[in-house]
């Protein structure tokens, strides 16, 4: 017998009007699992995840967070939540910011910890308001996984963080997967789904399109990336067929194609003069360039 998902959308639709910004949206999430949430703008991540935490109701279906009513106090109490639109008290500190955040739940973290594990020691005893863009995501970080949640959304949580930022955070975040807690990622860092999540979705239109691993998202579609020098000109090489894109940056031509064996061959036949040469596989970015538009136009 398989464990109850933690989320569990059936059906679900949501309509703004005339707007339907989703449109029956089956969807589930288990323990342990880290998703990774993709769309071009309008497709529906937001609202998908709005109705998960109970901000907003379906228009028609169901949504059961942790078997209850997502906005019922004993499934809120099991939740994180990081999302990038947040009003904070600028003259609270850091910590009392988490002292607050954790007198909300019946069993948080240490504020030490909570602290330690976000990488903001330097931050605790500065006010809020005090803080750059980049420090008040860390903050918020802390104050999502200070309640020790059994699941976590979190909306685009490194934009604006530095490298090294962001690579403790993702330090972090494989922790609180290794240790059982699942975790809902939105995110326009492609790089960053391909790195962190054991399953992507990928909404279109309010519509789930794909949803496996990275691998199987990958699998779903042929693209592969050639770069090389040429000097037949970009223009002409998008409408051959097979070819995705083409774009030009200095002299390196960076393609996206459908069809690589073939577009390699007419590369090499049509300029004698090609260098450096390189096909590889395309990421997610280049895995859903489709008519509905690139990942790379983010929410």
């Amino acid at each position: 017998m398989h464990p109850a998902p933690l989320v569990e959308l059936e059906y679900a639709t949501k309509r703004f009007g005339a707007l339907e910004a989703l449109a029956g949206l089956d969807f589930r999430i288990s323990r342990g699992e880290l998703v990774a949430l993709l769309g071009p703008n309008g497709a529906g991540k937001l609202t998908a995840v709005a109705l998960m935490l109970g901000l907003q109701a379906p228009s028609s279906g169901s949504v059961r967070l942790f078997g209850e009513p997502p906005r019922s106090i004993a499934a809120r109490r099991r939740i994180g939540v990081m999302m990038q639109e947040v009003g904070l008290n600028p003259t609270l500190r850091t910590r009392e910011l988490l002292d607050l955040v954790s007198s909300y739940y019946p069993d948080p973290l240490p504020i030490s910890a909570s602290i330690a594990a976000a990488g903001i020691e330097a931050l605790a005893e500065r006010p809020y308001g005090k803080l750059s863009g980049g420090q008040k995501r860390q903050v918020q970080f802390a104050m999502a996984i200070c309640g020790r949640p059994e699941l976590i959304f979190l909306d685009e949580p490194t934009v604006g963080l530095d490298v090294s930022a962001r690579e403790r955070m993702w330090l972090t975040l494989r922790g609180l997967v290794r240790d059982g807690a699942s975790i809902v990622l939105t995110t326009h860092y492609l790089e960053e789904a391909e790195a962190l999540a054991s399953r992507v979705a990928v909404l279109v239109r309010g519509q789930l399109v794909a949803d496996g691993s990275v691998g199987e998202i990958r699998a779903l579609v042929s693209r592969k990336r050639i770069s090389c020098i040429s000097k037949i000109p970009a223009e002409e090489i998008r409408h051959w067929s097979g070819v995705e894109s083409a774009t030009l940056e200095g002299e390196q031509l960076s393609l996206v194609v459908t069809n690589a064996d073939a577009v390699v061959r007419r590369l090499v036949q049509s300029d004698e003069s090609l260098k450096d040469l390189e096909v590889r596989r395309a990421g997610l970015a280049e895995a859903f360039v489709d008519s509905h538009g690139s990942l790379h136009n983010g929410r």
